[in-house]
């Protein structure tokens, strides 16, 4: 991308998004074509046909659509299932039909199958079922990729995907229906902590493993992606960093400053076992993070208290 040249980021709202274009910005490219507040409502067909005659983008980061934890994903997996679709037909066919030079959609890591090989390779999608608590969500991504696919094979057209690992930080929902784990520890430690109380309940044997990147290195690893990947096949954003659910909330525990006791509710789902990416892809390119866990971590958590107290 040319520092000059039209660039869109569907979902400039989400924590994700929002990232992409702080990061944008902090490179020194210029023209943005779209900031949240003007974003057409993207499960619209006709609001996002007509803004991308209007504003006709030369780039397209793809990081829109509804998304949310375990229990969002087993309460409203219908909802979650088509406004990511409606998302994904409506955002690619509209960068197609209006000339976009390239096109970059995040899936998910979720689109993985529940038993695959760790760490997950790029040729292990589609190779196995998935975790039925994310399924829903989790086939709707896939088909966002595929969808790239057919693009490309059928139009030429350079709309590349990549699959994060679980993103965190400034933005994120914390609110107790749709966050995820990050975000969903902070909130309930720092009300804890509040309230005193001795403990708190936390899904799960707190044994699964997770790969947690921060929305900030994930924005630069979108851009760079943008910049210097062109292949059909999907290519995983991850840190290399896995960890067990209660090795987090023990490091959350101790950002937040609570007190109490930490349980685990093991008749709770723990989703799947493991996920973590190989990203050997990735760095063989050149890119690597630039924040430790610990302190995008404290990062996280000042945001999220300017925002309780209204600061933000």
């Amino acid at each position: 991308m040319e520092k000059h040249e039209k660039i869109y980021v569907a979902g400039g709202e989400t924590m994700i998004g929002g990232a992409i274009l702080r990061a944008l910005d902090r490179q020194g490219y210029t023209h943005i074509v779209d900031r949240p507040r003007e974003e057409p409502e993207l499960i619209n067909w006709t609001q996002v046909d007509a803004f991308f005659a209007r504003k006709k983008p030369e780039y397209v980061f793809l990081a829109a659509g509804r998304s949310g934890g375990i229990m969002a994903n087993q309460k409203y997996p219908a909802q979650l299932m088509l406004d990511n679709l409606l998302v994904e037909c409506h955002v690619i066919r509209s960068a197609y039909c209006h000339g976009a030079k390239k096109l970059l959609f995040l899936a998910s890591s979720c689109s993985y199958p529940k038993f695959c090989t760790q760490p997950m390779k790029e040729d292990a999608l589609l190779t196995g079922l998935l975790e039925p608590t994310n399924e829903a969500y989790a086939l709707a991504k896939i088909a966002g990729m595929k969808l790239c696919q057919a693009y490309r094979q059928q139009y030429g057209v350079n709309f590349i995907s990549a699959i994060p690992a679980n993103a965190f930080g400034p933005g994120d929902d914390f609110s107790p229906e749709n966050s995820h784990v990050v975000a969903g520890l902070i909130r309930r430690m720092h009300e804890a902590k509040l309230s005193h109380a001795e403990y708190i309940e936390i899904w799960g044997t707190g044994a699964a493993q997770r790969e947690f990147i921060f929305a900030g290195d994930l924005a630069n690893a979108c851009i760079f992606v943008m910049n210097e990947y062109d292949d059909d096949r999907p290519i995983n954003l991850g840190t290399g960093m896995a960890l067990s659910i209660k090795e987090l909330a023990v490091l959350i525990k101790e950002v937040v400053g609570y007190k109490g006791e930490l349980r685990f509710d093991a008749n709770k789902a723990d989703g799947m076992p493991v996920k973590l990416l190989d990203s050997s892809k990735l760095w063989a390119m050149g890119w690597r993070p630039f924040h430790d866990f610990k302190s995008a971590l404290k990062e996280t958590f000042r945001w999220f208290l300017e925002k309780e107290n209204g600061d933000g």
